[in-house]
């Protein structure tokens, strides 16, 4: 289990961060994660707000919390409204909050500022269900936000891009953002600082998202620590996976944009009754131990439970 001693590290760890590329992306070197190590239990089957399935997650270092996101109960795949249920790290349920029509909820970031917690979403959703743009805004249990509600601090890191998305590398801080233009998928790299400013004007690196899965096109998350960002795709196992477990993450360097490792099959929580992977992050532990996180739903229809799972061995 993390531990939820209050004291936190300088950025020395592993000694990972080694230089600076002299490429043209500029995202430090560090060490990527073995995706072919075991992964770990933090916990399985816990409720969350709603009954439905989580869709991603996300930990806010500084103050020590973990936010789930899932589509709100009796809203519709497109709606964009989401829940976002808070966790303590053994799976307890701390709190909530309603976003209407915001987006899917595939990713998002944490940011502490203080004693608050300040969350990156996608919002204003499209037809398809996914965010047009960014939102930031501080984490009030027990409220409801409207795509047009006032205290929405919205972006556009891309100003042509019809979607975005967002993760947040909480060990140098940074800004990922995956965002769609006509040709596909692609992603950057900001200073979180800069981006807080609102200005995206000097990427770390910006690149086309590679072709990735061999088992599934389904993606279901990412998660970014350094130099390297990880991908995750899958479907639901037994049902929507031929009954066969097809859950892959593939890693790929920022600098250059080619995989380096993988898709590599990964079989955490495999005895869940119902397992589909939905979602990635990052957590730094108070040793200083950083970690890559796996979430899948389980559960029955209408008791949908989340479950996270965590990988700590490095190249």
């Amino acid at each position: 289990m993390i531990s939820l001693n209050w004291k936190t590290l300088g950025l020395a760890v592993f000694g990972v961060f080694a230089s600076i590329h002299s490429t043209s992306a500029e995202v430090a070197s560090t060490k990527a994660f073995d995706l072919s190590k075991p992964s770990y239990d933090l916990f399985r089957s816990k409720k969350l707000h709603d009954a439905t399935v989580q869709q991603g997650f996300a930990f806010d270092n500084d103050n020590r919390r973990l936010f789930v996101a899932q589509r709100r109960d009796t809203s519709s795949e497109t709606s964009g409204d989401l829940c976002i249920t808070q966790l303590d790290f053994d799976g307890n349920y701390v709190g909530y909050m309603y976003l209407t029509g915001f987006g899917h909820g595939v990713s998002f970031g944490t940011q502490g500022v203080g004693s608050s917690t300040y969350l990156w979403t996608e919002v204003e959703a499209n037809g398809n269900g996914y965010g047009k743009k960014l939102a930031r805004f501080k984490f009030v249990s027990g409220t409801t936000l409207t795509s047009s509600s006032s205290s929405i601090k919205k972006l556009k890191p891309v100003s042509d891009a019809t979607e975005h998305t967002c993760s947040i590398d909480p060990v140098p801080n940074h800004l990922i953002v995956r965002y769609n233009l006509s040709g596909g998928k692609h992603i950057a790299v900001y200073d979180l600082d800069d981006a807080t400013d609102g200005n995206f004007t000097n990427p770390l690196a910006d690149f086309k998202h590679p072709s990735v899965s061999t088992k599934s096109s389904t993606f279901q998350g990412y998660a970014a620590f350094g130099e390297y960002i990880y991908l995750l795709t899958g479907n639901s196992y037994p049902d929507s996976s031929e009954g066969k477990i097809n859950s892959e993450i593939t890693a790929v360097n920022m600098n250059t944009g080619a995989v380096t490792q993988g898709p590599t099959l990964t079989k955490a929580g495999s005895t869940l009754s119902f397992r589909e992977p939905e979602g990635l992050a990052i957590y730094r532990t108070v040793a200083g131990e950083v970690r890559l996180f796996l979430g899948f739903a389980s559960g029955e229809a209408g008791d949908r439970r989340s479950n996270l799972f965590y990988k700590n061995a490095f190249l």
